[in-house]
């Protein structure tokens, strides 16, 4: 009996093994450009990309790489959210403490919204219709109604958030970086709901989301991924990714997570159950492509990374050589 449970065992690990996909770099765009970048943004049912570069944020299409247009006059941009129905996108303008609304077919902004400090990730929650800023030195989020572009609260969040995501089901869940913890934001009452500790994740980050599960992706800085029950509010399992994470992508399809780090690896994992994962593999991407966008449609991972110049003194890395900030995808072999 018992080499019987043993051989039905290695059978269901072997299925589940097979199930699993490995990861290859399929296209390479040069897009070129002064500045640096931050958030890159799926818009899956236009096939575009929104990717923050300081001044501007670019719009491109995922299936050629070409640069479609820009959203332009934007003060250290950062994030960007396309507020589904409405017909309008926002993005952050940190060093104006504020969100522009644009228009999302000819980009041209709209208006700029008074948010906080540091705005910093945005995203869109469709069941409550607004936009949540998140402001990281102001430790708030800055709400506004994504349908007319009108501030309605800053609400205070107890800690620094990073990214965040809509579960869509009236929560909005983020990461505080320096308390380590996730916070729930009823997304209509704007309230805080929920807290609770990313543990042996130190310092969380990026995020995403599983909602047939309720299941939390949180990648952190200490090279951990944290998943969580948002159901229960807790940590359900960890597991070992690079260095220095800043994106994170979950596809719902092959039940695969996606961690991309700045020590120029991009983790993928897969969820053999709710509350079981491993690792798949860890692929080499350059140093610095922390940033990345996974397309749900298209299944595929999109990271941006450039060559530098010399360090100054005083400053963590060089100036972007013209002409060498470039786009690459990665998709299932």
């Amino acid at each position: 009996m018992r080499l019987r449970w043993i051989a039905l065992a290695l059978a269901a690990s072997s299925s589940l093994f097979a199930q699993t996909h490995t990861y290859q770099q399929t296209r390479n765009y040069v897009l070129g450009g002064d500045g640096g970048w931050d958030y890159i943004v799926p818009d899956p049912v236009n096939h575009r990309l929104f990717i923050a570069r300081q001044t501007r944020v670019l719009v491109v299409d995922e299936n050629s790489g070409k640069l479609i247009g820009q959203v332009s006059d934007v003060h250290g941009a950062h994030g960007t959210a396309i507020a589904e129905g409405t017909g309008y996108g926002y993005a952050t303008s940190s060093e104006d403490k504020a969100v522009v609304m644009f228009d999302a077919k000819t980009f041209k902004i709209l208006k700029r919204i008074p948010a906080a400090e540091d705005a910093d990730a945005i995203i869109f929650d469709k069941p409550s219709g607004r936009v949540f800023s998140l402001n990281g030195d102001a430790n708030s989020s800055t709400v506004i109604d994504a349908k007319n572009g009108t501030f309605l609260k800053n609400l205070p969040l107890g800690g620094k958030p990073e990214y965040g995501v809509s579960a869509g089901n009236g929560k909005v869940y983020a990461n505080l970086t320096d308390t380590s913890e996730i916070v729930e934001i009823d997304s209509k009452a704007l309230a805080i709901t929920r807290r609770w500790s990313t543990a042996a994740c130190k310092q969380p980050v990026s995020m995403a989301i599983d909602t047939q599960h309720h299941r939390l992706f949180s990648g952190c800085r200490s090279g951990v991924l944290a998943v969580s029950d948002y159901d229960q509010g807790k940590i359900v399992a960890t597991l070992p990714i690079g260095k220095g994470a800043d994106g994170a992508g979950y596809d719902p399809a092959t039940q695969n997570i996606f961690s991309s780090n700045a020590d120029g690896t991009l983790t993928a994992m897969h969820q053999d159950s709710a509350d079981q994962y491993h690792v798949v593999e860890n692929l080499t991407t350059p140093i610095g492509s922390r940033n990345m966008g996974f397309d749900p449609m298209s299944h595929r991972l999109f990271v941006v990374s450039a060559k530098f110049g010399p360090v100054s003194p005083g400053e963590r890395k060089g100036p972007v050589l013209p002409g060498t900030f470039t786009l690459m995808s990665f998709e299932a072999k």
